[in-house]
């Protein structure tokens, strides 16, 4: 559907017979007609000394001035020549949208829900074709998303039924308050996570939209591509694992970052749903690298508990193998006792160890016992 065409004519005196009707201007709305000069010759040329006003008015209505004219293709595809068509396809859609809607509006429909017939301005016509009344719209489609059963917001003519036709959001948006469509928007995010593991939620406080596995990503588990995703509402780019920044495939996520996902995991039993659930979600190979992974990081943790002391000025972890309790540390130079962590002082440090009441009273040296310091003879060494 075109906008229309603003024909600005005058009858002579001797219209009809002696002469035709004199066209001062043709215009058309939002300049999408380019053959004005050979529309007006060929109105002029459709005077046959008689009243040609109503054949005018019929030849534009019918649409035939465009074949004519060349713009109209057998397919019924019609050409529109223009400088700016980025400018003008929206403007004619735009025409067309409320040209059909005025047209709706206008005729009276039947609701095969409650039986009632209505004027269109009371209805929404679905884009399967079937018209319903406002009213019954949002009852029905309001009391599913207050129940939670989102998979029934739909067409309920039963064949639509049959074929489990959900509706689109502008169409929700038509017939439910915008409370309602925020409440349908969330359960539909729901369903769509719960149905696949592998979508992750935006991290942006923001956004929170869910973000699904990207379908090109072909690479494998070992190249760490897989873990990317990129939002389509906000544009962030994320690792699915840890939630922060992409940060490439080749650097490892912190272990932070998914010790709370280990220990979940290995709270489950095994061959349980959650288990399967994650790993669907990050992959059988992931997860097991993972829990490698962190028992390896609270292993070296556990060491460094029991066999080294924290340096108070830079907390680097020292190990001591021989010698005093009397330690520098080599990166800040920081004084300090390997026994109980305290700083000393640089000028006296060993006054820590002759104060009396001090736990390290005495206790430069860690004197083993004469059984740790037994000798153990060495295999072959009488021979020589």
């Amino acid at each position: 559907m075109l906008p229309p065409l603003l024909i600005h004519v005058i009858l002579p005196e001797a219209y009809p017979l002696a002469v035709p009707p004199q066209l001062v201007s043709i215009r058309s709305t939002y300049l999408w007609m380019p053959y004005i000069s050979q529309l007006h010759q060929l109105l002029v040329d459709m005077w046959q000394s008689e009243g040609v006003l109503y054949n005018w008015i019929e030849f534009i209505r019918s649409g035939q001035f465009l074949e004519k004219l060349g713009m109209a293709k057998d397919n019924g595809v019609i050409l529109i020549q223009h400088s700016t068509p980025q400018l003008l396809v929206p403007l004619l859609t735009g025409f067309e949208s409320s040209a059909r809607s005025n047209e709706f509006n206008q005729n009276s429909y039947p609701c095969s829900v409650c039986l009632s017939s209505f004027k269109g301005s009371k209805c929404l016509q679905l884009s399967c074709g079937h018209v319903f009344c406002r009213t019954c719209l949002e009852d029905f489609w309001g009391l599913c998303i207050t129940e939670g059963e989102v998979s029934r917001v739909g067409c309920p003519d039963p064949q639509c039924v049959k074929e489990g036709r959900q509706a689109d959001e502008e169409e929700v948006a038509r017939a439910v308050s915008e409370e309602t469509v925020v409440r349908w928007r969330w359960l539909k995010e729901k369903v769509m996570m719960d149905r696949d593991p592998t979508i992750s939620i935006c991290p942006m406080v923001l956004c929170q939209k869910p973000v699904p596995k990207p379908h090109d990503i072909t690479a494998n588990e070992e190249s760490g591509w897989h873990r990317l995703r990129t939002c389509s509402s906000c544009s962030y780019s994320f690792c699915s694992f840890c939630k922060r920044t992409w940060h490439g495939p080749v650097s490892a996520c912190p272990i932070s970052a998914y010790e709370t996902l280990v220990l979940d995991y290995l709270a489950l039993p095994e061959d349980s749903p959650g288990r399967q659930t994650i790993e669907h979600r990050f992959g059988r190979n992931i997860v097991a690298k993972m829990i490698a992974t962190y028992r390896e990081e609270q292993a070296f943790k556990q060491w460094l508990q029991d066999s080294a002391t924290p340096c108070p000025g830079c907390n680097v972890h020292i190990e001591k193998s021989l010698g005093c309790n009397h330690m520098i540390c080599t990166k800040c130079k920081q004084h300090f006792c390997y026994r109980c962590g305290a700083k000393l002082q640089a000028a006296s440090p060993y006054q820590h160890f002759s104060t009396l009441g001090s736990g390290c009273f005495n206790k430069l040296f860690d004197f083993q016992s004469s059984e740790d310091n037994e000798w153990q003879p060495v295999a072959g060494f009488d021979a020589l």
